[in-house]
């Protein structure tokens, strides 16, 4: 991952952040992400975010479960192990729904909840740089990321006049990455003083 140097802002009211992140956008500068303290209706639209596709991989992971249910319970019954019950049809499909509805079922919650564990970067071991102590607490924090032509006192003052609270300039990883939270990685000794 890149090592980057962000201008991080703290906000302490949620009716300052989104006036806040639309002068930002209309500024130019790209927001790396908002970290709050709980979900903050109408963010993800202000930010840009377009709308999860998270229920069309729900869809083709039930699919891969109907799929899977039927293929192995007809090559059990009608191939490798046909039993005549009673007279029954060896490709007896209504007696399969039950088992085939639980698979897909099983199928779509566990594929929808790996899947959003994936693109929400909070899978086990995970990694991220914490910018501010209080942004899971009373804070609403936004991370800019600065690039080599972007001044860092300018866009200090920037956030200042959109009504932060606190400004900082940190270095961090741009994502996620696999760590450890009892040893500081190398660019957080560079943030210390911050």
């Amino acid at each position: 991952m890149a090592i980057k140097k962000f201008a991080v802002a703290a906000y302490d009211d949620e009716n300052v952040l989104f006036p806040a992140v639309a002068k930002v956008r209309r500024s130019g500068y790209k927001i790396h992400d908002v970290y709050t303290p709980f979900a903050v209706h109408g963010l993800d639209e202000a930010l840009g975010y377009k709308s999860t596709d998270l229920h069309i991989a729900g869809f083709i992971y039930g699919l891969c479960g109907t799929s899977t249910a039927v293929g192995f319970i007809s090559w059990i019954y009608c191939s490798d192990w046909p039993i005549n019950y009673g007279g029954k049809p060896h490709f007896a499909l209504p007696a399969w729904i039950p088992i085939t509805f639980e698979l897909t079922v099983l199928f779509a919650a566990v594929g929808m909840t790996l899947t959003m564990c994936y693109l929400n970067q909070i899978m086990p071991g995970v990694k991220k740089h914490v910018f501010h102590p209080r942004q899971s607490d009373d804070m609403f924090v936004m991370a800019i990321e600065l690039n080599n032509h972007t001044s860092e006192e300018a866009a200090l003052a920037f956030l200042k006049t959109t009504g932060a609270k606190e400004t900082s300039i940190q270095t961090a990883e741009a994502g996620w990455w696999y760590g450890r939270w009892d040893k500081k990685e190398p660019y957080e000794a560079l943030n210390a003083g911050v």
